[in-house]
């Protein structure tokens, strides 16, 4: 999804020094450089990013379509599409995501579920040849 389109532009901060304690929802772009009590979800029908940076703790549920953390969520993080977590990322919670980018020193203190097309369909059984009932005709030495 943004690997080729345009990212949509960050219109609303979150200023380092500022407590913030509700549920969140946003449209295009948000940063967080204070402190979130509460979720955060962007709205649904237009892509989004979240951006959570270094100085930033939030405590709830994070979900957008990108997700960028570079400081701490304390609480499930669900990117839509990309999740990028850069070295100071520690994030306390379980984590699902469709594309997953961690640097090294990143930290997460959850369970990683990807979220593809192919996890979510469901799969045929599978059969195996050696399992075959159907008997093996019998070989006469004439």
């Amino acid at each position: 999804m943004f690997g080729k389109k345009k990212q949509p532009p960050i219109r609303s901060l979150i200023a380092q020094g500022s407590c913030i304690e509700g549920s969140l929802r946003f449209t295009d772009g948000l940063r967080i450089d204070g402190e979130v009590i509460g979720d955060i979800r962007a709205n649904e029908g237009s892509p989004s990013i979240l951006v959570i940076s270094e100085s930033a703790v939030v405590t709830g549920l994070v979900q957008a379509d990108h997700v960028i953390i570079n400081g701490r969520v304390v609480g499930p993080v669900h990117a839509c599409e990309l999740l990028e977590l850069q070295p100071k990322a520690k994030i306390e919670g379980n984590v699902s995501y469709k594309a997953l980018e961690m640097h090294q020193g990143a930290v997460i203190f959850g369970q990683l579920r990807p979220t593809t097309l192919q996890q979510l369909e469901e799969k045929p059984p599978l059969k195996l040849a050696a399992n075959n009932s159907q008997p093996t005709p019998a070989v006469s030495a004439n």
